[in-house]
């Protein structure tokens, strides 16, 4: 980054800091989306002019609730709600719901800006949101789910609409929440419409929605392998987490030759050194979607694997890496000991689950590094295949998906391609942000000052 670049990115970002207090998450997002867009934005006079940057990383609007819902003791109960309307320029808002409680401003705004470029690089008509609250789904019974997301989607209801905001599932808000969600706003609403995806398929779900983000990363992952005439065929793989995105992530690793030796939750991570194979996959799927139980549980099971409390799975020795689980779960010194371990490539399943430094270390050995805004679009790619379902009354087969999905995850590498290809061959972070990046800002030109 030359010295002219830098002055113009730390100018920005005091400004954005100073303007936004206190939101750690955003302004690492910001950060990293500015310092690769940064040179485009000073090369092309009408991006300053019309002051592109400031406007896109200020929300179009955020929309803050309070949610009252009763236990099943009877007591009341509050918690805090958000929706953070991005930026709506070349489509209506899009983005998922997350239920936990780490839920914050700050957090939801910096998912709902990368929203924004992930939405753009899939080449689908789709803007950027994200909301979600602070409660906890976990340990609440059925009934107490289903009163609180009544109660949220009263409030939510007024914000959104098919041709307006779409929301999704995303931590939290699986196919039960959606459908509580989605069964109070058709009553509030008296019709029966796309406005929410991750919806069952028997009221306008999509085959492969469930498996789409895990799928579409190691798509992606394969695609940057194939880019330098290797496969992941072969590759031994460390999974973080063990929900949708990385169930299905090992899952399709696994059936493209690739050896899945580690899956995580809060509470530690499993090594197995035989591999996890689609049977064991079958154990935890069912361990964690059906008895809700934690990953521990698999050493019973087979006992050749090890359990490691309160710890990654960041220092067993891979060829690549999927991290899957949450933000920032790679650290400088974890990222570090991956690539002191030789590992060949980083593929985010999570939203920015890496740390900038732990990023720029990636970026500086030279590695496959396949950020989130890219190698976890499959998602929302297929939420955006789910809004066409839904528009033309039609339900695609689970081949016509996936091979939508593959098609779309290619073009995202292709564009990661076109913009990133350095001398030192493909900075994908670089790539999938100016690629991101463009579309949007030249919607907002042509949109004028609005």
């Amino acid at each position: 980054m030359s010295a002219a670049v830098n002055d113009a990115v730390e100018h920005f970002m005091s400004g954005l800091i100073k303007l936004n207090p206190a939101e750690t998450e955003f302004h690492q997002a910001v950060r990293e989306v500015v310092q690769s867009v940064m040179p485009v934005v000073l090369d092309k006079k009408a991006y300053q002019d019309a002051q592109i940057l400031e406007r896109m990383t200020e929300p179009d609007r955020i929309v803050i609730f309070r949610v009252t819902w009763d236990t099943d003791e009877g007591q009341i109960r509050a918690n805090r709600a958000w929706r953070v309307q991005f930026n709506n320029s070349i489509g209506p808002y899009k983005g998922g719901l997350r239920f936990h409680p780490s839920v914050n401003q700050s957090i939801l705004k910096f998912l709902g800006f990368e929203q924004v470029f992930k939405n753009s690089l899939t080449g689908l008509p789709m803007g950027g949101a994200k909301g979600g609250s602070n409660f906890n789904p976990k340990g609440k019974s059925d009934r107490e789910v289903m009163r609180f997301c009544q109660s949220f989607m009263i409030e939510l209801h007024r914000h959104i609409g098919k041709d307006t905001d779409v929301p999704a599932g995303d931590i939290g808000v699986g196919a039960r929440e959606i459908s509580y969600l989605f069964g109070q706003f058709k009553r509030l609403e008296n019709v029966f419409t796309g406005v929410l995806t991750g919806k069952g398929l028997e009221f306008g779900g999509s085959l492969l929605r469930k498996e789409a983000t895990g799928y579409g990363c190691v798509y992606f992952c394969e695609n940057m392998f194939k880019h330098r005439g290797e496969s992941v065929a072969g590759k031994k793989v460390a999974v973080s987490g063990s929900g949708n995105v990385a169930l299905y992530a090992a899952e399709k690793a696994t059936e493209l030759g690739a050896k899945v030796v580690t899956l995580s939750d809060s509470g530690g991570f499993i090594h197995d050194p035989d591999g996890i194979d689609l049977e064991k996959l079958a154990f935890v799927k069912e361990l964690k979607e059906e008895r809700r139980g934690r990953i521990h549980e698999y050493k019973d099971r087979f006992p050749s694997a090890e359990f490691h409390a309160g710890q990654r799975p960041w220092v067993v020795p891979v060829d690549i890496a999927l991290p899957c689980a949450t933000q920032n779960e790679i650290s400088a010194d974890e990222a570090k000991t991956l690539l002191g371990n030789g590992v060949q490539a980083v593929c985010e399943g999570a939203n920015m689950p890496t740390v900038l430094e732990g990023a720029h270390a990636f970026i500086q050995a030279g590695i496959l590094f396949g950020p989130g805004k890219a190698a976890n679009a499959g998602g929302v790619a297929v939420s955006g295949l789910e809004q066409t379902q839904n528009s033309t009354r039609l339900s695609w087969s689970r081949e016509r998906v996936d091979e939508r999905l593959q098609e779309i995850m290619a073009n995202i590498h292709g564009s990661c391609v076109d913009h990133g290809t350095n001398g030192n061959g493909v900075d994908y972070v670089r790539g999938s942000n100016v690629g991101g990046f463009i579309k949007v800002a030249d919607a907002m030109l042509a949109h004028g000052a609005v």
